[in-house]
């Protein structure tokens, strides 16, 4: 009878051989037991032939696992503008994280009128008044993966856009992703 006990941890070990630290509880799971789907090896969401302006590819996610964002923009007293993100699925990166897309990461580019104006790390941004005539304008922000690749859904970037006025007449607007409430800004004066 002790020998088949002998031979029978004789096969368990060769059954861990065999399979590796799979079954051990280690591996890509961090010791947990659950797998990091967010940290994970394998690619996120499908590369586009389809480029912004500055020749960054498409990276297509799912609608329902895709990041989201909104942008509010408020005028200061001192004439320049304050601009607040608002995500939903996304995490922004700190400076020197490794350039490789993980699922709902990356940095936020910012655009007036179509021209870059800065790479956001973070949800709040001072536009100057200087940048901003008079007249109105549309402030897009638009999220990145930290690879430079463009998140999408659906073949269009993950972006939002608000229109900015720099006059006594107009209303300013905000967009906000869907489900989150948000509300329409008051104009601003002019630097004159």
């Amino acid at each position: 009878m002790s020998w088949m006990r002998g031979v029978l941890a004789v096969l368990a070990v060769c059954v861990l051989l065999l399979t590796g630290p799979a079954g051990c509880g280690s591996g890509d799971t961090g010791g947990t037991g659950e797998p990091e789907a967010r940290d994970s090896a394998t690619p996120v969401g499908r590369l586009l032939d389809a480029t912004d302006e500055e020749g960054r590819r498409y990276r297509e996610v799912d609608a329902e696992r895709a990041p989201e964002v909104g942008i509010e923009v408020q005028p200061e007293t001192d004439d320049s503008w304050v601009v607040r993100l608002t995500v939903r699925d996304f995490r922004f990166s700190p400076a020197g994280t490794e350039a490789k897309a993980v699922a709902g990461r990356g940095v936020a580019h910012l655009f007036l009128d179509g021209d870059l104006l800065t790479r956001l790390r973070g949800p709040e941004y001072r536009l100057a008044a200087d940048l901003v005539p008079r007249g109105t304008h549309q402030l897009t922000v638009r999220l990145y993966a930290d690879d430079g690749t463009v998140w999408a859904v659906d073949g269009e970037p993950v972006e939002s856009t608000a229109d900015i006025t720099a006059s006594d007449a107009e209303t300013t607007e905000a967009t906000e992703p869907e489900g989150i409430e948000g509300q329409a800004l008051p104009a601003r004066r002019a630097a004159r």
